[in-house]
C-alpha cells in the first residue's frame, strides 16, 4: 500500500458526500501539516454537485472503482453494501458519518458519528474542535452540503445544531439569505429535462439489505413535482428494468415536495403488499403521494426494515 489516504463517500454519490470527501481531505492536510488525504469518488455526480463544484472552483475528485489494498476513511456510511467495491480488502483507517451504523471491522480505528443532518456538520464540529480556519470556498460548498440534507431544515434529521452550523457557515461564506441559496440549490437538484429516467433514479440511490432481501431506495428532492409526474410510465419501466437486471426484491424512488413537505412515490416489487404494509397505504398503480415523509433515512429505510425483519 502507499502512504495515501483516500476519502470517499458511498455509491451514487450526493453533495454531502463529495464535499464531506473534499472538506475532510482539505481538515486532516492542515491537522497533519501533510499531503496525503485525497479526497475521491465513487461514481458519476449529480447536477447540483456538479454546480457546487463549479461555483467554488475546485476539482472533481479521483473516481475509485475499487477499494482493494487502499487506505481508506469512509465518510457519509459505514454500511459496506453502500460502499465502493473491495472495501473487504481495504484498509479502513476511520470512519466519519451520521447514518445508522452497521458497521464490522477487526481492528480498532477512529469512528465519528452523531445524529445530525449532514456528515458536513460533523466535519464542521471538526474544524471548530481542532481551531483549523474554514476557508470561504470550503464554508460555501459545506454549506450547500448541509442545507441539501437536511431540505433547507425542514428534515425530521435536521437538529437545532444543524441550523447553527448552517447560520455560521453561510456567515463565513459570505451567504446573506441562506434559505435562498438551499432553494436555488434544489432547483438545479430538480432539474430532469436532461436526464434519462434510470438517471433520476440513480442520482441520489442506496443500497440496503434487509434479511437477505436487497432493496434500493432512491430520493429526489424537488420544488415542482409537475416535471416528474409527466414521467411516471417512463420511471416506473426503469424501475422495474433496475429490479430485474440488478437483481432487488424491491426499487423504490421517492420524490420530495419540499415546499409542501410530502414525497410521491414509485415501486417496483416482487410483494407489493409488504411496500403496502410499510407505509399503512395502498400503492395504486404502483404509485402513491405521501404527506409528511421526506426523509429516507429516517422515515422510508426503517419502515422498509420493519416490513422485512
Amino acid at each position: 500500500m502507499s502512504n495515501k489516504i483516500y476519502i470517499v463517500g458511498h455509491k451514487s454519490p450526493d453533495l454531502d458526500s463529495v464535499i464531506g470527501a473534499i472538506s475532510y481531505s482539505y481538515f486532516k492536510n492542515k491537522l497533519e501539516n501533510t499531503d496525503i488525504y485525497q479526497p475521491a469518488i465513487a461514481g458519476n455526480l449529480n447536477e447540483e454537485t456538479k454546480h457546487v463544484l463549479k461555483q467554488v472552483n475546485f476539482s472533481i475528485p479521483v473516481l475509485l472503482q475499487d477499494l482493494s489494498d487502499k487506505k481508506v476513511i469512509m465518510v457519509d456510511h459505514n454500511e459496506f453494501s453502500q460502499a465502493v467495491a473491495g472495501i473487504e480488502q481495504a484498509e479502513i483507517v476511520e470512519v466519519i458519518d451520521h447514518h445508522k451504523i452497521d458497521f464490522q471491522y477487526s481492528y480498532p480505528i477512529n469512528f465519528k458519528t452523531a445524529p445530525l443532518g449532514a456528515s458536513c456538520s460533523l466535519i464542521y464540529q471538526e474544524f471548530k474542535k481542532h481551531s483549523i480556519v474554514i476557508e470561504e470556498k470550503i464554508a460555501l460548498a459545506m454549506l450547500s452540503a448541509v442545507l441539501v440534507d437536511t431540505v433547507i431544515t425542514k428534515s425530521p434529521t435536521c437538529t437545532k445544531l444543524d441550523v447553527e452550523i448552517i447560520k455560521d457557515l453561510a456567515n463565513l461564506a459570505g451567504v446573506d439569505d441562506w434559505q435562498n441559496y438551499g432553494t436555488q440549490l434544489f432547483k438545479i437538484r430538480s432539474s430532469v429535462e436532461k436526464l434519462k429516467a434510470k438517471e433520476i433514479i440513480k442520482s441520489d440511490f442506496k443500497d440496503f439489505n434487509f434479511k437477505q432481501e436487497n432493496v434500493g431506495i432512491g430520493q429526489v428532492e424537488t420544488v415542482d413535482l409537475s416535471s416528474f409526474k409527466k414521467r411516471k410510465s417512463e420511471l416506473l419501466d426503469a424501475l422495474e428494468n433496475i429490479k430485474e437486471k440488478e437483481n432487488y426484491h424491491s426499487v423504490i424512488l421517492f420524490i420530495t415536495d419540499i415546499l409542501n413537505e410530502g414525497s410521491w412515490f414509485l415501486i417496483a416489487s416482487d410483494d407489493k403488499n409488504k411496500i403496502d404494509q410499510a407505509f399503512g397505504v395502498n400503492f395504486v398503480d404502483k404509485s402513491c403521494y405521501i404527506k409528511g415523509v421526506i426523509s429516507r433515512k429516517k422515515q422510508v429505510a426503517p419502515k422498509i426494515k420493519d416490513v422485512f425483519n
